[in-house]
């Protein structure tokens, strides 16, 4: 291998030098043009492969915006070229997008939705392209529906009769399609859904009528029987207009009863009973007014009306003068025959006289508005129902200003009724409110009738006596701990003044032995007229005497306490 690469090389080093300048260069020519047709065939396949919406391109650019704008809200990204062909990603999108704008209706009239899918050879009969063409609109047809979302599989038969030489003996074009849908889909109950599907094969197929086409679930149900259900719409029309006389009779309340509440607080005014006429029926009304013509325009820069209109304005006028002159002339019937004239006009017979007629005719213009208008639906008679609740308040002691309890041990409670005049106000505001028609028939009635406040004032009353009840007891509590604070201060005030008592009578009566006993030292003094000395014991318990007396002078509570003490031990 290595000494057939060393050959090589040497061929092509010598074929090199040997080879002039000129094949050189158209070597260098041919080398350039392999590298670009490589760069550009890789360029080319790199390119995003994309499959056109229609075979013909949208010149109309309003028409292309809007189908451009359907697509984006499927989240699909479409591209234009520069001679207006709509292309998307792959075959499968195409065929669903095309399937959702053949069936809202946004594919130019000058554009066949299904034009490319069948083309014809020089060779093909017109037998086989009638195949050909069958083929490719039922396979078409059933790649469109099942492009759909909620349909899994659809069964398409497209019937094409030959074409009869008399066009009564022709046989028209049917079709039947069997739908199978998903578990959870609402296509066999959405109508407008069914009649976009039946659009969208209407236009696949060329000649097929709505009353040819028979759409039906798997189930054999007829999906576009729209004339059987003719009675379903009618009782879905009905719920529908129920449902908008609801909304419109819960808007009104709901506004009305608001305002009220914010006047008389949502405890006097609980509810408001609103119900609404509708005439739902669709009418077709023509009018004429005529109204005078407009002579001079309102100038406003003056404060008073100036404008000058007329009733009638002429546009041409005749005037006919007619004069006769000679004997007057009394018919009497045939000849031979006595007249029937009376006897009055008998005699004025021959008589010559003149007669002289003026008639003058006017065309006059005037202003006429006519109008047409379609009314459905149309709001009728509204009847408005409020009740307002008087004033309750709670009877007071005029002397203790506490609650009046009845026998019955609840608190006594007056009622106060609402003023005519303030109802006469209030049905008045209400019918401000609701836009009140006389002329329509409507009716407001504002009354005043007592609201059953049985459970409000008993729970009310346990409320008001359980909070008596726990401000007596805290007094009672209050009382007790005072009598206790009480008591114990003069417990203690009784004891400090009997042991004050105790140590007084305790002194006095050791005052009382001490003088006892000077006296007594004093009388043998005296009676023996002889020195007397105190042994040394005598003097100290003289003085422990002593100092205990001014120690229980100075703090009698501790020598209280040291004696209790004492007392205690023995």
């Amino acid at each position: 291998m290595n000494e057939w690469l060393k050959q090589a090389t040497g061929k092509a080093s010598t074929l090199w030098k040997n080879s002039s300048v000129v094949k050189k260069v158209i070597l260098f020519g041919v080398i350039a043009v392999v590298v670009i047709a490589i760069v550009v065939a890789a360029r080319v396949s790199a390119a995003p492969a994309t499959v056109r919406l229609f075979n013909a391109p949208v010149a109309n650019e309003t028409s292309r915006t809007q189908i451009l704008d359907r697509i984006s809200q499927e989240n699909v990204t479409a591209y234009v070229s520069a001679d207006g062909y709509i292309s998307v990603a792959d075959d499968r999108t195409a065929r669903s997008m095309r399937s959702i704008l053949i069936s809202e209706g946004l594919v130019p009239s000058s554009i066949d939705p299904f034009a490319g899918f069948y083309n014809r050879s020089w060779s093909t009969t017109d037998a086989e392209q009638n195949v050909r063409l069958k083929n490719a609109i039922t396979q078409t047809v059933k790649q469109h529906l099942e492009a759909i979302s909620d349909i899994s599989a659809a069964f398409v038969t497209i019937v094409l009769p030959e074409n009869e030489l008399f066009a009564a003996d022709q046989k028209p074009v049917s079709a039947s399609v069997i739908l199978k849908v998903t578990p959870t889909s609402t296509l066999t109950t959405d109508r407008r859904r069914i009649l976009g599907i039946q659009k969208l094969i209407l236009s696949a197929v060329e000649g097929l009528r709505a009353e040819n086409l028979t759409i039906s679930d798997t189930d054999g149900n007829i999906l576009n029987d729209f004339e059987g259900m003719a009675e379903s719409d009618r009782v879905s029309l009905i719920e529908k207009q129920q449902k908008l006389r609801q909304k419109l009779e819960a808007e009104l309340a709901a506004k009305v009863l608001n305002a009220l509440q914010r006047t008389y607080t949502a405890d006097r005014i609980r509810d408001l009973n609103v119900s609404i006429d509708m005439d739902m029926s669709e009418k077709t009304s023509d009018s004429t007014i005529y109204s005078p013509i407009q002579i001079r325009p309102d100038n406003p820069d003056t404060p008073y009306d100036d404008s000058e209109y007329r009733d009638t304005l002429p546009i041409s006028q005749q005037t006919v003068t007619k004069e006769w002159q000679g004997t007057g002339y009394n018919p009497e019937g045939p000849a031979g025959v006595e007249g029937q004239t009376p006897p009055v006009y008998s005699d004025m017979s021959n008589v010559i006289g003149k007669s002289v007629e003026t008639g003058v005719t006017q065309n006059n213009v005037v202003n006429t508005t006519r109008t047409t208008e379609k009314v459905a639906p149309k709001p009728g008679r509204v009847t408005v129902s409020v009740n307002v609740d008087g004033k309750w308040t709670k009877a007071r002691d005029p002397k203790t200003n506490a609650y009046i309890i009845d026998d019955d041990g609840s608190i006594r409670r007056n009622y106060t009724e609402v003023p005519e005049a303030e109802l006469e106000k209030l049905t008045n505001y209400v019918r401000a409110a609701v836009g009140y028609d006389r002329n329509r028939g409507d009716t407001v009635t504002v009354t005043n009738i007592q609201f059953d406040r049985t459970a409000q004032f008993e729970q009310e009353d346990s409320e008001y006596f359980r909070k008596q009840q726990a401000r007596r007891t805290t007094l009672l509590v209050l009382a007790a701990v005072a009598v206790v604070l009480i008591g114990f201060i003069l417990f203690r005030a009784i004891s400090k003044e009997m042991e004050r008592r105790r140590r007084r009578r305790e002194e006095e009566l050791l005052r009382q032995q001490q003088e006892e006993r000077e006296r007594a030292l004093w009388d043998a003094k005296d009676e023996a007229n002889m020195q007397v000395t105190m042994s040394v014991e005598e003097s100290r318990r003289a003085e422990l005497q002593e100092n205990a007396i001014n120690m229980a002078k100075e703090h009698p509570e501790d020598v209280a306490m040291l004696i209790r003490t004492w007392l205690m031990e023995e």
